[in-house]
């Protein structure tokens, strides 16, 4: 290890509650990205290497926690289904990014010693 470089970091998760419910996070996030492109559920599940049922569950939730539809979906049929994602959700992927960049940039201005649990000889 090069000589004044300390092995401690600092990592940070942010997530966004409403009410005391998750909202997002960084796999929601993700996610509501995958659909973006996607414009399908199943389709971002699969790039998420997700469970279809598991990537349902959570727009459900989202969409419940925040009050509003962050994604629509469409029922298959001829034409197939789909999903996307509303402005809502667009406005709040966009929000959380900002965040996370914020957070992000804080975090690596903060000052850690080479050793931040050792005990102080002067407590005092």
């Amino acid at each position: 290890m090069p000589a004044g470089k300390s092995r401690w970091s600092l990592k940070t998760r942010v997530w966004v509650e409403r009410d005391g419910r998750k909202v997002l996070g960084p796999g929601r996030v993700e996610l509501l990205e995958h659909i973006t492109r996607e414009q399908s559920i199943s389709a971002a599940a699969k790039k998420m290497q997700m469970s279809y049922r598991r990537a349902w569950t959570l727009v459900q939730d989202m969409n419940e926690a925040a009050g509003v539809a962050l994604v629509e979906s469409s029922t298959g049929g001829a034409g197939g289904g789909g999903a996307t994602v509303t402005p809502h959700g667009q406005e709040a992927i966009r929000l959380y990014r900002a965040l996370e960049a914020r957070v992000a940039q804080t975090v690596a201005s903060a000052p850690l010693s080479s050793d931040p649990l050792a005990v102080s000889a002067n407590p005092g």
